[in-house]
């Protein structure tokens, strides 16, 4: 459904995406995720046919974004992270005006502002001024100017921006929904666990370039070399500890009261074996399995792990 390939864009000496490549399939909620300055606005702007690459192509649906642009924008409903509304306005008058330049009939105009006032859960301020909307009321406005078109594909840039908790879960409730509909979303944010939610898979990107990729699982469970296993037990956790020190793969023992932690780079056929040690060696374990990063913390370690492999440059 989108397609990146090989894309790099300058902004002066800057280097913006470099050789940025990914491939979304069709109806997926798809989160991009990287520190400021990483290139998932520019990307964006690039789909949304808001910039020209330098070099590469991107595709939506298989339409080139450059060659095929103006097809492109009538299947993408684009939202930025910045965005304004018409002082003025009521909702309805805002969406009506967007509908007319879909060319939307004016016959049509009334019934889908209302649907699409119900989908965004803004339907008691179809007379509300827009200027007078909280900022979650904007965004959720904002949204619903993006599906006047019925897009195949929603890009959106920060959605939850500056939205308090109340108003992120409403955003997250929209977006779910709008996959059961059949949509494809790319989804950048900051709020890392809401998009672990949300998100069916997550690219991670670093100074212009793509990090990794891959469904929400996998990255979690991205990592160099020893895993981090957890064995709990109901006693005896210090002898478990020490006893664990000896066995071949392990390392960084750490027990608490009822836990043992460490580190353990053996395969499967081989953790088999260490529980089979543990309940030999009569201790009662009632639970042993491999403690996965949150998206957060995975985050910070395959950035981490790229600063490495570039010398820290």
């Amino acid at each position: 459904m989108i397609r990146f390939n090989g894309i790099y864009k300058n902004f002066g000496a800057t280097r913006a995406l470099d050789n940025f490549s990914l491939e979304i399939g069709r109806g997926l909620v798809y989160g991009l995720i990287g520190p400021n300055g990483a290139g998932k606005t520019t990307a964006m702007s690039i789909l949304a046919t808001l910039l020209l690459p330098e070099a590469g192509t991107a595709t939506v649906n298989g339409l080139d974004v450059v060659e095929e642009a103006e097809k492109v924008r009538g299947i993408i409903g684009y939202m930025p992270d910045f965005f304004g509304v018409y002082d003025g306005l009521r909702a309805t008058e805002y969406l009506e005006f967007f509908a007319a330049a879909h060319h939307i009939p004016a016959h049509r105009r009334p019934g889908l502002v209302r649907t699409l006032l119900e989908l965004v859960n803004l339907p008691d301020k179809a007379d509300v001024y827009v200027d007078s909307l909280s900022r979650g009321m904007k965004q959720r406005l904002a949204l619903a100017r993006c599906l006047v078109h019925d897009p195949k594909v929603l890009i959106l840039d920060e959605p939850a921006s500056g939205l308090d908790p109340r108003a992120r879960a409403e955003m997250k409730e929209i977006i779910r929904h709008l996959k059961h509909l059949g949509k494809t979303v790319l989804i950048s944010s900051h709020i890392l666990p809401e998009l672990a939610e949300i998100c069916d898979a997550v690219a991670i990107m670093e100074a212009g370039r793509l990090v990794v990729a891959g469904t929400v699982a996998e990255i979690t469970a991205v990592s160099r070399g020893a895993r981090q296993m957890r064995v709990a037990v109901l006693d005896r956790a210090g002898e478990l500890a020490g006893f664990l020190a000896t066995r071949p793969g392990v390392s960084e023992t750490l027990a608490d009261e009822q836990e043992v932690r460490f580190l353990f780079d053996g395969n499967q056929a081989e953790q088999a074996a260490l529980l089979q040690a543990m309940v030999s060696g009569g201790w009662p374990v009632v639970e042993f399995t491999e403690v996965r990063r949150n998206l957060e913390e995975a985050f910070m370690a395959v950035t981490a792990e790229g600063v490495e492999d570039n010398g820290g440059n």
